[in-house]
């Protein structure tokens, strides 16, 4: 289990904020792979406190999906105040504050992982939140701007004691992006200099690397991004690879169900245009690892509603059975 202020989640494992990724569809199929808590796509603090309609969406949610962490970004102390004070009658169980995103259209406004740049700002921030909200508060970081300015130990700190209840450590420099290899290192450093939970994040590309992160760095949750779009069960796969030693692959019939459930909750929040063109990009995820997907991109050009997506799908999968039964 991982507590993180007030709230006892029932095991370590965290679905990362992705933008344009991490919605409510997806929230509660990662919620149903065992995930303790699941976050919202990044939410501009400005947008919100200016009232703009989209940016409110981004907060709906569901009952099955709790507990949910609501991810704001902004740079000024006032306005990420106002921000935390919507997010928290919104409903969420926990507020993310950003300050590890490279984006450079994030960056360009201070926010995201420029905050970095300025520790005086950071514990404003983080204190402003803080006494906006008594629910658990936790901040996103990286391993710095660059190489040159590694300062995510200091900022941990800073971070820590204006009030935060935890902290996640992607160790990467914002000017990497995503490029390199995670230092994992660094997420071992941060912990044993910090007493509030610290959560490891970071080329987390199967359920062995997990287990194998909270071990080499003992850190006290892990956070699984990229990985989880491709493969939604590594949460049930690491939760049963602790368990039991071992986990199991999904099958063809396992993704079908999967995709169907998905696309569904899509079509309810979405509608079934918007949810095809969702699922259309979706489709390649999903079958990430499976032969012959130049067929399937062939094929799914051809998409033009539900009808159709379910008749490719249905082609494909037939395509690959075909293929083992002859290898077979």
């Amino acid at each position: 289990m991982l507590r993180i202020g007030k709230l006892l989640l029932k095991n370590w494992l965290i679905l990362a904020p992705m933008s344009g990724k991490t919605n409510l569809p997806f929230r509660l199929i990662i919620k149903k792979m065992g995930a303790g808590l699941v976050i919202t796509e990044m939410i501009s603090a400005v947008g919100l406190c200016r009232g703009q309609a989209k940016t409110h969406s981004y907060f709906l949610s569901h009952p099955a999906e709790r507990p949910v962490a609501g991810q704001l970004f902004g740079s000024e102390p006032e306005t990420m105040a106002t921000s935390v004070g919507i997010v928290a009658e919104k409903g969420m169980d926990v507020i993310d504050i950003n300050m590890g995103c490279p984006v450079k259209k994030v960056v360009k406004t201070g926010s995201g992982a420029a905050l970095m740049r300025d520790p005086k700002k950071t514990a404003k921030i983080v204190s402003a939140a803080r006494q906006s909200t008594s629910l658990p508060l936790t901040v996103k970081i990286r391993a710095g701007w660059s190489p040159q300015e590694a300062n995510a130990l200091e900022i941990a700190k800073i971070i820590e004691d204006s009030g935060a209840d935890g902290i996640s450590v992607h160790p990467r420099f914002a000017s990497q992006g995503f490029s390199g290899k995670a230092d994992w290192t660094l997420i071992a450093r941060i912990k044993n200099a910090l007493r509030i939970p610290v959560i490891g994040s970071g080329d987390i590309i199967e359920p062995c690397l997990a287990l194998k992160m909270r071990s080499v760095t003992s850190c006290d949750g892990v956070m699984i991004g990229r990985a989880a779009l491709s493969n939604p069960w590594i949460f049930k796969q690491i939760l049963d690879m602790e368990e039991k030693g071992s986990f199991t692959t999904p099958d063809l019939d396992d993704r079908y169900q999967l995709i169907m459930e998905h696309y569904s909750l899509l079509i309810r929040y979405l509608g079934e245009n918007g949810a095809t063109n969702v699922m259309k990009g979706l489709l390649l995820l999903y079958t990430k690892g499976l032969p012959n997907t130049k067929f399937l991109k062939a094929l799914i050009s051809e998409i033009d509603g539900r009808e159709k997506l379910i008749s490719v799908l249905n082609k494909y999968l037939g395509y690959i059975r075909g293929e083992m039964v002859s290898e077979g």
